[in-house]
């Protein structure tokens, strides 16, 4: 929905954050502004509009007392119901916005009110009679949010390039070896030295530029929580017609999978009214394995949408690459980051929101992972004691990196089936601390998905790419009341293979879609790789060329893959492509 920025003590001034608002114009491009509460503090905004699109709903937008003013970047999708319990208390309202229901919420419950917004935000308020600026993230990191701090100066920003425009930060290597296996950098890392991700749940009131203290964003209990199959359809029926609704044109992202279609027949059954669908195509001889598009085209026959085919080729792909890489915050190893921006390239001539299904893998055990887990809980003692000879029969790539990531300590193991490789000890104790031991073992692993996977990849690629062309992700399946619902699933069967999804899909004469095998949404990798053209010779050079620069900071196994990525195409197609859009990015920031 927007960009927000704040400079803090040194530095602080008119043309610095006006620098920040340039780099993320797109982020926002229907308004913007700036402005200094006090002397040595600057916040900025750029307004993506979205509910209340008049210019009274514009940003800072302040309380009626001028003492507190609000900028924030998100959604607040139960701002009716808040807003009725404010009109009660005495407050008055002059939008219709989503904008001051926060701002007062904040103003009357001070952080309580953080644990009564069922949405995705990153937000500021601050308090000029204070003198104090309330910072916050959403509990499941839906909106970005980083920071740079010294005793001299706080820098907050959505994006880590604004930050990085002013302080110049150097390239930091460490992250490279949490890229190379999970992806992305540490968590609450990025690649630039010193710039840090604020992670999700997190809020604090900073009352001095060099120091504040972190406090966790509590879940209030909402009603219809107790996990039944009859919750669960109500539930997300309630959250589908909550998060499609817009003051602007609103449409899918449809993979003709289960999570997407899903919501979108939950929408049409209930209002009958057709949105704009938008589907990645590949290459016709492809088509077989990556079917989506097939899929997505019958689907849209059954439940009429206005459908968009968005076809992917090599040649597509190059003359798309230069923009693609141009709008990367921060490299994310995952080549669905190209496919949502192709995605937003056209959508955003139809429409300024997107919905999709992220989330309904991570949490109700829809990955291969899962249930390759799954089988170690209940075979483990077998698969320890016969894993010398597993390992010698000569089956496929899957196979054999299921039987590899077989340890005795079931984290380590959930690791190794998540990683692209099994990962060193050395990294797995980063990533312990993570799960959280509290649960039964198999929701352990779920919620690790969670927080990482789920945080650092499939949401971060979302906004990232769908925002450089000015549309906003949503993601109905990470609703409050949901996450409520499961958070409190004693059955962890339920939580194995998308059962409530499948059987509502069945219920609503969509067994085909239930049965589709799960594919993972990604770019052709190891197919053009095997044609052993220019694809792939483009990518070697890259990678050789990444390699003679940055190599001394690689960890000897991404050192021997980059001076040899020919011998990588079989198994380790991707981490080939991963390892080229960072040395990419590199090249371009260079750094």
């Amino acid at each position: 929905m927007c960009g927000i920025h704040l400079i803090w003590g040194k530095g602080a001034n008119e043309e610095a954050i006006t620098t920040m608002l340039q780099q993320s114009q797109h982020r926002g491009p229907d308004q913007q502004a700036s402005f200094s509460p006090w002397p040595g503090l600057w916040i900025g905004v750029n307004r993506l509009k979205i509910l209340h699109t008049g210019s009274e709903a514009d940003q800072p937008f302040w309380s009626p007392d001028g003492r507190t003013l609000l900028i924030w970047n998100g959604e607040l999708y139960n701002y009716k119901e808040i807003r009725k319990l404010l009109i009660q208390i005495g407050i008055s309202f002059i939008t219709q916005s989503d904008t001051e229901v926060v701002l007062h919420m904040l103003r009357v419950f001070g952080t309580k009110g953080l644990e009564k917004m069922n949405g995705m935000f990153a937000l500021m308020f601050v308090d000029l009679a204070e003198k104090s600026v309330l910072v916050a993230r959403d509990k499941n990191g839906e909106k970005p949010l980083y920071y740079a701090q010294n005793p001299d100066a706080l820098t907050i920003s959505s994006e880590s390039r604004s930050i990085q425009t002013l302080k110049d930060s150097a390239f930091d290597t460490r992250q490279m070896e949490h890229y190379f296996y999970l992806r992305a950098p540490l968590l609450g890392n990025t690649f630039f030295k010193g710039i840090h991700e604020w992670k999700p749940e997190r809020y604090s009131k900073i009352s001095s530029h060099s120091a504040f203290h972190w406090g966790q964003i509590r879940s209030e209990s909402m009603r219809n929580s107790e996990p039944t199959f009859k919750n669960f359809k109500e539930t997300l029926t309630d959250a589908v017609l909550n998060q499609f609704h817009a003051d602007v044109p609103l449409g899918i992202q449809l993979s003709g999978g289960a999570d997407s279609s899903l919501l979108y027949v939950l929408w049409y059954r209930e209002t009958g009214t057709p949105l704009p669908s938008f589907t990645i195509q590949v290459e016709h001889n492809y088509r077989k394995k990556y079917s989506d598009g097939n899929a997505a085209s019958r689907f849209a026959k059954q439940f009429p949408s206005q459908h968009h085919l968005i076809e992917i080729t090599q040649e597509i792909f190059w003359e798309n690459w230069d923009d693609y890489l141009k709008s990367v915050d921060q490299p994310i190893g995952d080549s669905a980051g190209f496919l949502n921006w192709m995605i937003g390239k056209e959508a955003k001539n139809f429409v300024k929101v997107l919905i999709s299904g992220a989330g309904a893998d991570e949490l109700w055990g829809g990955y291969q992972r899962h249930k390759a887990f799954d089988i170690y809980q209940n075979r483990k003692d077998f698969l320890l004691k016969f894993q010398g000879i597993l390992r010698k029969l000569p089956l496929g790539r899957s196979y054999q990196k299921f039987v590899s990531a077989v340890e005795s300590d079931s984290r380590k193991t959930f690791l190794n089936f998540s990683a692209l490789d099994t990962i060193p000890d050395d990294l797995r104790e980063d990533y312990d601390r993570v799960f959280d031991t509290n649960l039964p073992e198999y929701t352990q692993m779920l919620n690790f998905d969670r927080q990482i996977y789920l945080v650092q990849d499939v949401l971060k690629i979302q906004d990232n790419a769908l925002m450089a062309h000015s549309i906003e992700g949503r993601a109905p399946y990470l609703d409050a009341s949901l996450m409520e619902l499961w958070r409190n699933v004693k059955d962890e069967e339920v939580l194995k293979g998308k059962p409530w999804i499948k059987k509502y899909l069945r219920e609503l004469d969509l067994t085909w879609i239930s049965e589709r095998k799960k594919m993972g949404f990604g770019l052709p990798l190891q197919e053009w790789f095997a044609e052993n053209g220019e694809f792939a010779k483009r990518i070697f050079y890259s990678i050789k060329e990444f390699e003679k620069t940055h190599g001394v900071h690689f960890s000897p196994k991404m050192r021997s893959l980059a001076t040899q990525p020919e011998l990588g195409v079989k198994h380790h197609f991707l981490i080939l492509y991963n390892m080229f859009l960072l040395g990419e990015w590199v090249k371009l920031h260079k750094l």
